[in-house]
């Protein structure tokens, strides 16, 4: 039998795990064109809390008992698909279930040689391409400036500090533990950062750490710590638009101060974007990411949660309140 994980209930505030229900089907069965997978590790990830609302945001959210969206890592186990052998590693997007048919749109191979299959959900997934893109490609990053990032220490705000240190910039961070703190500063090589639990001022933190002011803002997170960021841009500063998982799992919205006064002063821009906005680019980033992984000079933490399939819902809900370090996995079965 196929297991499956759906949506029992739309969450107000943060999910519970009645939210969600394990039902059993039967596996499956491929026809001509298509391959059957097998889920080795589930991403969990802050998009999915947006998917389980009932107002539609930039792609149709998760009905009542259907099967919650997310990407895999998974291996064929039966093919009749002639791009696809049994045994393949490839990434993709069939949700939380231990097995689903493709019929090979969307399906990458994955090389085990370059990194742990892990990563291809991760720093050489979606999380390493959101980096990669919203820094160089919205964020237009030029050697030798500043960079702030929040939610430094997730799969994404991490990949992000450490190739702007590769561009040769400057790079700051903001995390919710003292731990994570020590983690974006001694191993990923952040230039500072600051735990934003501890810090009651984030404007007056912000003009501390960047005195000459911000040229890239990288924001995962939203909110107060944002709002704080538009007074301390650089003349031409960029803020990038990436997550707001500060606002995900509010019953009522927050009002904050209107900044936008603070674009005309600084003639600076800002950008929202998807990954997927620069999916025929794809290729050419994972190489040059991989070559960045195998030299060393980008590192990544994984937070797994073992005990398979029915472990999807507490993994997402701590990830959606800043348990995991770095990737946020779910084990689901070995690879044959």
């Amino acid at each position: 039998m196929n297991r499956q994980i759906t949506l029992a209930a739309r969450p107000v505030g943060y999910p519970k795990e009645t939210d969600f229900k394990l039902i059993e089907t039967p596996i499956p069965t491929p026809e001509d064109g298509q391959v059957l997978l097998k889920t080795i590790y589930l991403s969990v990830d802050p998009y999915m809390r947006g998917r389980m609302n009932q107002v539609r945001s930039y792609a149709a959210n998760v009905e009542f008992n259907e099967v919650m969206v997310g990407g895999v890592v998974a291996q064929v186990v039966e093919s009749r698909h002639s791009e696809f052998q049994v045994g393949d590693i490839v990434n993709a997007h069939i949700g939380w279930q231990e097995y689903g048919v493709s019929g090979g749109d969307g399906l990458r191979k994955i090389d085990p040689s370059i990194a742990p299959i892990s990563t291809g959900v991760g720093i050489l997934g979606m999380p390493g391409l959101t980096a990669y893109f919203g820094l160089l490609e919205v964020g237009k990053l030029q050697k030798g400036e500043s960079v702030f990032v929040s939610g430094a220490a997730g799969a994404v705000g991490s990949v992000v500090g450490q190739i702007a240190k590769i561009k040769g910039c400057r790079v700051v961070g903001s995390a919710g533990t003292d731990e994570k703190i020590a983690y974006i500063l001694d191993e990923l090589g952040f230039d500072a950062a600051f735990n934003y639990k501890n810090v009651t001022d984030y404007y007056a933190k912000l003009s501390e750490l960047f005195p000459d002011g911000i040229d890239v803002y990288f924001d995962n997170v939203g909110g107060s710590i944002t709002d704080a960021v538009f007074p301390n841009l650089r003349l031409k500063g960029r803020v990038v638009i990436c997550g707001q998982i500060s606002q995900y799992n509010l019953e009522n919205p927050e009002t904050g101060p209107r900044f936008l006064w603070h674009m005309i002063t600084k003639r600076a821009r800002i950008e929202g974007f998807l990954a997927s906005d620069f999916s025929d680019r794809y290729a050419d980033a994972l190489i040059q990411m991989a070559e960045w992984v195998q030299q060393g000079k980008l590192k990544y933490r994984e937070t797994i949660a073992e005990g398979g399939i029915e472990n999807a819902p507490s993994a997402f809900i701590s990830m959606l309140k800043g348990g995991n370090i770095g990737k946020q996995l779910v084990k689901i079965a070995d690879a044959d």
